[in-house]
This record gives structure tokens, C-alpha cells and sequence, in this order.
């Protein structure tokens, strides 16, 4: 089984690759020629994805959670997966290639480094953990997707007011839509987060009977949740729309990736149990 699962690893970096490619042509092109096509190769690069996690997962007996390399991989199909999902929804399908470079960067430095964990500590072994994990990892793809359209709206405004119009202003949806973009992806990350943070709750005292609500993680992720919260109440009750919404989008985004690196790296934290 495990140089079955080397196989996959292996072949996953040229799944995503072709996909982004097929996007990327589809952007400069136009036309029809892959408009139903490239989701169709999304959504077998999304399977072949998922049976490598689902064999890695059976065969280690243990969610691919256990060390940072694993973490990426799951990062890479949950920021492919998020947009699939919001493809489905929106039917808008011109945005792919920006979403999709992401997942192919965290996918390559996983299938580099990564190794074969059968000897991990019991508590990486929980189901529970897992779940909390795979939200969590969902929630901030979320976030991901809706700082990339930010960022999208934020050139294209630019584009707009310099009168400079371009591939972007050609092929990218309106200012109305990518905020749409930005706000639903948004929502998507949220309330995995929300899920992640509730699951967390159940599971920590199970597992770490002395942890403290204190933990630099879980008050960055409060932070991050918080702030999304204060944008998406201020969005569904009219008060806050266009650029204002977009620049918290990208601030949350921001505040999200300091609030990893200072937890994983800088700050002590039971999360770091691996």
C-alpha cells in the first residue's frame, strides 16, 4: 500500500498542474472552447486528491494532520475544494487559475517533504481532532479565496480609475461580482471556523485537561473569527459594502497568516504537540 501512496503523492503536483493550466489558457483565450471542461478536471484532481488523503489516512491510522507537510496537502485540497464549491454556486468560472496556483504551491512542498508517520503520538489519532483540524483548514481556505478576490477587485478598481483596460478588465467578473466572490468565500470560511472553533471546544478538554483558554492559538484564531464576524454582520445589514469590505477581507487575510506564523514558530502552544 505505502508505494501505492508514494505513487499518488507523487502524481498529485501534475494533477493540479494541468488543471491550472487549462484555467490559465481558458483566462488568455477566452471562448468556449474549456469553459465546461477545466471544472471537470478540477473536480478529478479534487478525487484523486481525496482518495490519497482517505489511503494515507487508513494505512497510517492516523489523519494526515500529524506534521506541518501533511497539514499543507490538506491546506491544498481544501483551498481547491472551497473554490469548487463556489464555482458550483456562482457559475462564474473565469477566476480558477488565481485560486488554483495556490493549492499547486502548497501541494509541491508537500509531496517533497513529506513522510511516512506510522509512529505518532495517540492523541493525533482522534477522529475528533481530525474533524477540528479539516474544518479549521477549510475555514481559513476560505479566508484564503476571499483575500485572492480582494485582492482581484482591488486591481481591478485600480484598472478602472487609471483607464487602463487590459486581459484583467476583459476577462475578470465586475467590481459587484468579485465582492460577491470575496463575501461568499467569506461566509464559507467563517462558518467552518465557527465549526472548527465548537469542535475544538469539545475535543480540548478531552484531550489536554490542563490547557488554558490563553493558548496564543486559540486567541489568534478568536481574533480572526471576531473580526470576520464584525464584516460579514456589517455586510448583511448594509453598512459596510465595496472597497471598505474588501480591505477587512484582506486585513482578516493578514491577520490570519501573522496569528500561524507567531503561534507555530515564536510562541509556545499545546497545539504544537507534533
Amino acid at each position: 500500500m505505502i508505494p501505492f501512496i508514494h505513487t499518488l503523492n507523487a502524481l498529485l503536483p501534475f494533477f493540479y498542474l494541468i488543471t491550472f493550466i487549462i484555467y490559465l489558457y481558458d483566462f488568455y483565450k477566452g471562448g468556449e472552447k474549456f469553459h465546461n471542461s477545466k471544472r471537470l478536471f478540477l473536480f478529478l484532481t479534487l478525487l484523486f486528491h481525496f482518495l490519497y488523503l482517505l489511503v494515507r489516512t487508513i494505512e497510517f491510522n492516523h489523519p494526515p494532520i500529524t506534521n506541518v507537510f501533511e497539514i499543507f496537502t490538506v491546506l491544498a485540497f481544501s483551498i481547491s475544494f472551497s473554490y469548487f464549491i463556489l464555482e458550483l454556486v456562482t457559475d462564474i468560472r473565469g477566476t480558477g487559475m488565481f485560486i488554483i496556483i495556490i493549492s499547486i504551491l502548497f501541494q509541491i512542498i508537500s509531496s517533497f517533504f513529506i513522510e511516512d508517520l506510522i509512529e505518532v503520538k495517540e492523541v493525533l489519532r482522534s477522529n475528533l481532532l481530525g474533524s477540528h483540524v479539516f474544518s479549521a483548514l477549510l475555514g481559513y481556505a476560505g479566508i484564503t479565496i476571499s483575500a485572492v478576490y480582494g485582492f482581484l477587485y482591488l486591481i481591478l478598481y485600480k484598472e478602472l480609475k487609471t483607464s487602463k483596460f487590459g486581459l484583467i478588465f476583459d476577462r475578470l467578473p465586475n467590481l459587484e461580482v468579485l465582492e460577491k466572490l470575496s463575501f461568499y468565500s467569506a461566509v464559507i470560511g467563517f462558518v467552518l471556523l465557527t465549526i472548527a472553533i465548537i469542535i475544538g471546544i469539545i475535543w480540548l478538554p478531552q484531550a489536554f485537561p490542563d490547557f488554558s483558554y490563553t493558548d496564543p492559538k486559540l486567541i489568534g484564531t478568536m481574533l480572526v473569527w471576531i473580526l470576520y464576524g464584525i464584516g460579514l454582520i456589517n455586510k448583511i445589514t448594509g453598512k459596510w459594502r465595496g472597497k471598505k469590505l474588501i480591505i477587512l477581507s484582506i486585513i482578516g487575510f493578514a491577520l490570519a497568516i501573522f496569528s500561524t506564523i507567531l503561534t507555530n514558530f515564536l510562541a509556545r502552544s499545546f497545539h504544537s504537540f507534533y
